[in-house]
């Protein structure tokens, strides 16, 4: 890749409809072995002064200046939870604006690089409250003035809660802090609307990372001193070992070569093939790659964390504590998809702050936590995680703690020829379809139809892909190679404005909300979708949407099967096992209309 221009695969971008559907993604997935995205390393310019100077200068300086510290003299107040709390609020700031998390064209958000504000903010956008007709004053998927006030009001009180003095907190000043505690009441107010925004659209609360940011509010606003510090040390460490967990099984080992493939600063391609089995014929996971995943990721993540919550020897929790740093700090320079930069250098700056700044042999341990709070707040904290792995249809992967494990709930779109551009027309959104940001950033549609191609052949280097592909095969036949093939995650947040890998976002509700605006024929618009799997099965689910008539299919595949193929599925389709089909359906073929295919 060079410094301005992307790298550009071995296929002419005018030319990429002639290539049928699988040989696509047989040529991209090889290619993204060993270039990955082939972004120009700009990007990565761009992402690493955001971080230095948005997130960290600008979180440091608003963090000491505000408490009344002097940022010159960090040695004198680095520990303090003061600190730590504003850190915690200049995190859920910035996410709920857009500018953290899912920023920038590494998440698919090329022209403008900003989705958050410009969707939560705009009335008419779409949105989506997780239980509609359960709780009441949540109906409906239209953002109303209403939204938008309740969105307003979380930043003005995320504002306050930075630049209001801190208040005096008697238990902080007896174990020698001088900084006191982010007011109370304000964490109370912020807290009560986040979850009355969540209940109205829930791709705000999982913005802002409600799933771990709500329960350290509730710490600054109710817990005592050091009740705080240790619920924050078991919030931290359930989040790690839950993502730790959430890797064992198959999934897990085909993310680490393809993210390894897409990190800019390893030199080689030698480097990149050798977690492959057999580059270029076995793209599977090599025992390195394997390796990598399970003693890099998840050993780690379960090992090192329970050493730290434990631990009252100075030395191992030392060499813990660094261990977790260098960990987050490797994910960072690995600039993954949806790029949660910010969130893994909180987590760094964490596991100096709660192990060592304010360690457990210092009276900052389980044991000195009040009885009865340490076994709600532990309760409180796994019940979503246990919940969402044994039913992960019922709870987002991020609540689930199953971050970058590779069993997310995903999905594909299929869009007939010329259907694609009906979404810019009749959609209220923060922003053109991907394709069209790719095509004036590169200057040629042609070239725009590559680059998301180049997404398929990453997607299909993850089990998920090869069974979408699987289920696509069945639905479309052979028109398969003309229609437009999506990956929903970059569709979706062109029009919520926001996706972490979560497939529950761009569900069959959030596909008939589409529907209801854009009003597609029947086989105009096709969309394989797959849930996560449970803990407990060896299997997925998957269901096949129509826009226009709903799920017209359920069905299962077995995990193993998806694991054992090459990404372009040189066997054919994996077995699905079909549970139930809508009466009489038969999909309607829309025929390639020019040589260019769907793109034109």
């Amino acid at each position: 890749m060079g410094f301005t221009k992307p790298s550009v695969p071995p296929v002419e971008p005018d030319k990429v409809y002639d290539l049928p559907y699988l040989e696509r993604i047989k040529v991209l997935s090889r290619y993204w072995a060993e270039e990955g995205f082939g972004s120009p390393k700009i990007f990565h310019v761009i992402y690493v002064l955001k971080l230095l100077f948005l997130y960290i200068l600008g979180g440091y300086l608003v963090g000491s200046l505000t408490s009344g510290f002097s940022p010159l003299h960090p040695g004198e107040f680095w520990n303090e939870p003061v600190l730590y709390q504003k850190f915690v609020l200049w995190t859920v700031l910035l996410e709920v604006l857009g500018v953290a998390g899912s920023w920038g064209p590494l998440a698919g958000h090329f022209k403008p690089f900003t989705g958050g504000f410009r969707t939560y903010g705009r009335v008419d956008t779409i949105r989506e409250p997780p239980w509609p007709g359960k709780v009441p004053l949540t109906d409906g998927d239209r953002r109303t003035p209403g939204d938008v006030a309740l969105y307003v009001a979380i930043i003005v009180t995320l504002v306050l809660s930075l630049v209001l003095p801190s208040v005096d907190d008697a238990a902080l000043t007896a174990h020698g802090f001088t900084g006191g505690r982010v007011a109370p009441w304000l964490m109370v107010v912020l807290g009560v609307l986040l979850i009355a925004l969540g209940l109205r659209d829930k791709v705000v609360f999982l913005q802002a990372r409600g799933e771990q940011y709500l329960p350290a509010l509730v710490f600054f606003a109710l817990y005592g001193a050091v009740d705080m510090i240790v619920a924050l040390k078991l919030l931290i460490v359930i989040v790690w070992v839950g993502a730790g967990f959430s890797k064992f099984g198959k999934h897990f080992g085909m993310v680490v070569p393809p993210m390894v493939s897409n990190t800019p600063w390893v030199p080689l391609k030698a480097m990149k093939r050798i977690n492959y089995r057999n580059y270029p014929d076995d793209l599977r996971p090599s025992h390195s790659g394997n390796l990598l995943a399970h003693v890099g990721g998840t050993l780690v993540e379960i090992v090192t964390p329970l050493v730290l919550l434990f631990s009252t020897d100075k030395t191992v929790t030392i060499v813990a504590a660094v261990l977790m740093i260098c960990f987050h700090v490797f994910i960072t320079s690995t600039f993954p998809l949806a790029v949660p930069l910010e969130w893994n250098v909180l987590f760094a700056f964490a596991a100096g702050f709660l192990f060592l700044g304010n360690p457990n042999w210092d009276g900052f341990g389980l044991a000195d936590m009040t009885p009865w709070l340490l076994v709600l707040t532990a309760a409180a904290l796994l019940f979503f995680p246990v919940l969402g792995n044994l039913r992960p249809d019922l709870v987002s992967f991020l609540p689930s703690m199953r971050q970058y494990a590779g069993n997310w709930a995903s999905a594909t779109w299929a869009l007939a020829p010329g259907a694609e551009q009906r979404l810019n027309e009749k959609l209220v959104k923060p922003a053109p379809m991907v394709v069209d940001q790719v095509a004036e950033l590169l200057g040629s549609r042609g070239a725009a139809e590559l680059a998301l191609y180049q997404v398929m052949g990453w997607r299909a280097l993850h089990s998920q892909g090869r069974a979408l592909n699987s289920i696509l095969i069945d639905q479309l036949g052979e028109d398969l190679d003309h229609y437009a093939i999506r990956e929903a995650e970059f569709m979706t947040n062109c029009i919520i404005g926001f996706n972490f890998g979560d497939g529950h976002l761009h569900d069959h509700r959030f596909i008939a909300s589409i529907q209801k605006r854009c009003g597609f024929a029947p086989g105009e618009f096709i969309v394989a979708w797959i849930e996560s799997q449970p803990v407990h099965k060896s299997y997925q689910r998957y269901v096949v949407i129509d826009a226009a008539l709903g799920i017209v299919e359920r069905g299962t595949y077995q995990v193993a099967d998806a694991v054992a193929e090459q990404p372009w599925l040189p066997n054919g389709p994996i077995p699905l096992t079909v549970e139930w089909r809508l009466d009489g359906y038969e999909r309607v073929r829309y025929p390639r209309t020019t040589a260019a295919g769907a793109g034109s």
